[in-house]
């Protein structure tokens, strides 16, 4: 085991560390302590770490990733009541060990990264906590460490519920021999009408995950998945709503399908990028800058927000190939979607049109206008009571040809009814053929979703503020079983014991967090140590992205094999 080794520091945390030499450990294998002092003022303050050598246990090496994954799934999740925290919680005890002992995946990912990754996604789709925790244990499974009944009586009978409903939605493409058209569409409407929504979306993000990762697969194998995940997965992530899903896995079929085709089309949309900066980027800014600058319009509007997408690599390849098209004439590559929240009073509902009227005539003086492109659905609502204002401008600039960029312009109340709408819409296209059909089963999901969150009492209502210091204290709590506002060793051991780790490391860490040496644990000390959770966190997360902008910035032969090597050597060392 690696000792750690930290030179003490004589200033306050805040000052600069420029003049003094802090030896960092591997980060996974950080843990920082930090004692109090008393200042001249008679308060509290927190100053640099001790000068120690500190063994980390293998047990506290676990709580670490315990803490950093909660807290990190939490913090995407808009709502989490205290059943739902100790479901998660509970979850995460349970599955931490199994999955960290168990072998890599076939992807070359360790197990646990890999239920993480899912959950994550699960937990930016805002989905709750029993969908997130089967998703964390759908990897469990797969390791055949516990079965669906086990996870029955240890998390609960709505997780195991998910799990096998999960399972027999991933055995759906085994029923089709040949995925036309026909055979897809029928599958489709198979899955949308007889398997709980929230599963559906389980395995669409499981889905999504493994298309991240399918490089290690033969070609062959590689078409055949991506195939199905085209012709079925997609267009179902479509029709249940998580559009950003429906996207990313119609792009990651394209590239694994038609390889390169889909190099031109991105090439052709990375040619739009100045200085590394997206078109969107850059234009959504401008565009959110200018309206809420307008004087005129922050009289109609207490908020204004500028949403931005690049059509897929997909849908952009559907539309240059569609009658002939020149790329100037695929005429929605660039999306901008401007969202007013109109002043609260009498006439909410009339402040609200003049707004998306006054946002159009500050969007004409800002790039030309394509007229024909230009359709009134607030003047004239659509028959569903579709409303918005859309718009198409030209964004070309010293002689640079660019796509043309639509703008959609809508109030809060237009925007969540257009979702509806959409959602409705989008069923119907996923294979329902009966538009009424469609509409029942929206509302359908709509119901199992409302009766997860009452059972899961998950409720919005929260101010931000409060949601963000029951963030900082919900973890302490969940560990301060007895509620005496302090984390025991008792409590610290069984957590431990919980975790299939000796109570011994509970001792050495408690020894390490307890900057007081009261025997115990405060909300302090452990908030402490939460933060130093999420910097080595933070790091891991830094290194993976500096590993992908590297890989592609000094791709060159390796005739020695020396990267290789080194990377067996590494990942052998981190393990360790």
């Amino acid at each position: 085991m690696e000792s750690l080794q930290f030179v003490a520091l004589h200033s306050p945390i805040r000052h600069s560390l420029s003049k003094r030499t802090v030896s960092l450990p591997p980060a996974h294998l950080l843990a920082v302590v930090f004692r109090r002092r008393r200042g001249s003022d008679g308060g509290t303050r927190w100053w640099g770490p001790k000068a120690c050598a500190v063994e980390v246990s293998e047990g506290g090496k676990m709580v670490m990733e315990l803490v950093g994954a909660f807290n990190e799934l939490t913090e995407r999740m808009n709502v989490l009541s205290t059943s739902s925290s100790r479901i998660l919680f509970k979850c995460l005890k349970l599955s931490i060990p199994i999955l960290q002992a168990s072998p890599l995946s076939p992807d070359g990912r360790s197990p646990l990264s890999k239920a993480l990754s899912v959950a994550m996604l699960l937990a930016d789709l805002q989905m709750d906590a029993e969908v997130i925790s089967a998703g964390i244990l759908r990897e469990v499974l797969e390791a055949g460490q516990l079965s669906i009944h086990e996870i029955r009586n240890q998390i609960g009978l709505p997780t195991a519920h998910l799990l096998h409903e999960s399972l027999r939605v991933n055995n759906i493409p085994s029923r089709i021999d040949v995925v036309d058209d026909d055979n897809a569409a029928a599958l489709r409407k198979f899955c949308l009408t007889y398997y709980d929504i929230r599963a559906l979306i389980l395995d669409l993000a499981l889905k999504l995950d493994t298309m991240r990762h399918l490089d290690y697969l033969p070609r062959y194998q590689q078409q055949i998945l991506s195939l199905q995940v085209m012709k079925i997965h997609a267009p179902l992530a479509h029709a249940v709503g998580t559009t950003y899903l429906s996207l990313e896995l119609e792009d990651l079929s394209f590239q694994y399908l038609f390889p390169y085709s889909y190099l031109y089309v991105d090439s052709w949309l990375r040619s739009h990028e100045t200085g590394g900066v997206s078109l969107i980027d850059i234009y959504k800014e401008e565009l959110l800058q200018t309206l809420k600058a307008d004087p005129l319009l922050s009289e109609l509007v207490d908020d204004v927000s500028v949403k931005g997408r690049y059509k897929s690599r997909y849908s952009t390849m559907k539309k240059l190939l569609k009658d002939g098209r020149k790329p100037e004439e695929v005429n929605d590559v660039l999306g901008m979607r401007v969202i007013l929240t109109p002043r609260a009073g009498e006439n909410t509902s009339e402040a609200g049109k003049r707004a998306c009227y006054r946002s159009y005539q500050i969007i004409q003086s800002m790039w030309k206008e394509i007229p024909y492109r230009t359709k009134d659905y607030i003047a004239r609502p659509k028959g569903n009571g579709y409303k918005s204002l859309h718009m198409a401008v030209d964004v070309s600039e010293n002689g640079k040809i660019r796509p043309l960029m639509e703008i959609q312009i809508r109030t809060t109340e237009m925007d969540r009814l257009a979702v509806g709408g959409t959602a409705a819409h989008s069923l119907y296209k996923a294979g329902l053929t009966d538009p009424e059909e469609a509409k029942r089963l929206k509302t359908i999901m709509l119901a199992a979703a409302e009766l997860a969150a009452l059972r899961l009492k998950d409720f919005p209502g929260t101010s931000h503020k409060g949601i963000e210091i029951d963030q900082r204290d919900r973890v302490f709590r969940l560990l301060d079983k007895n509620g005496d506002g302090k984390i025991s060793i008792e409590e610290l051991t069984e957590v431990m014991e919980e975790l299939g780790a000796p109570g011994e490391d509970a001792r050495e860490m408690m020894q390490l967090l307890d900057s007081n040496n009261d025997g115990s644990l405060s909300s302090d000390e452990f908030h402490m140590f939460q933060e130093q959770v999420e910097l080595v966190r933070n790091l891991e997360a830094r290194d993976d992205q500096y590993k992908k902008i590297l890989d592609e910035k000094l791709r060159m032969p390796d005739e020695s094999g020396l990267i290789q090597v080194y990377n067996k050597e590494f990942g052998n060392r981190l393990a360790s």
